[in-house]
């Protein structure tokens, strides 16, 4: 870590959370922004739609590279309309290979009515066995949460994704409450 605030290296933040349960799944993001010790934004949008609206995407890590990888995504999808995973493949082969993907710092959570998948900026492409991901600084306290109440009857996935987050929240300093929540029903 770098004593400078301001050094591009020293960007934390964001929780992001997939919760799939009931016939419906939902991405989850925070809305903070850190830089160094300071917080320079606390609602930002990290949850978007991809691919006309049948998909939900969210990133955690540099803005910037985030967006350059929802762009190549949308272009994967064009390529591959109705194949989440095959689109994503594609994307990871790209970002493994190409001398400027490789460089980008960000991982994303996608998904669609039948498939949710983790982007790495390795290049993996991974797809949970208990439909929750969680990703980013507050990502673990989020799925642990997302883990403790996935199995309540009285709760759909919404509220099992709103829960976990106010509770990655509390206890990751990267984290706030200002949540931006994007669904689709199966």
């Amino acid at each position: 870590m770098t004593d400078n605030p301001f050094d591009a290296s020293a960007w934390h933040g964001t929780t992001i959370l997939s919760v799939r349960k009931g016939g419906t799944v939902v991405i989850a993001g925070d809305g903070q922004v850190t830089l160094g010790q300071t917080v320079i934004k606390a609602n930002a949008r990290k949850v978007r739609r991809l691919g006309g609206g049948d998909i939900i995407a969210g990133f955690a890590g540099a803005t910037a590279d985030a967006f350059t990888l929802f762009e190549r995504l949308e272009g994967k999808l064009e390529q591959h309309p109705g194949q989440l995973m095959r689109a994503c493949v594609e994307l990871a082969k790209d970002w493994r290979t190409d001398r400027y993907l490789r460089r980008l710092e960000a991982m994303m959570a996608v998904a669609d009515k039948e498939i949710s998948l983790v982007l790495t900026g390795t290049g993996d492409v991974l797809e949970p066995e208990d439909s929750l991901i969680a990703i980013g600084s507050g990502g673990n306290y989020a799925l642990a949460a997302a883990r403790a109440l996935i199995d309540m009857d009285d709760l759909d996935a919404e509220a099992v994704a709103k829960k976990a987050m106010t509770i990655a929240a509390d206890i990751c300093v990267y984290t706030n409450n200002s949540l931006t929540l994007e669904k689709i029903p199966e």
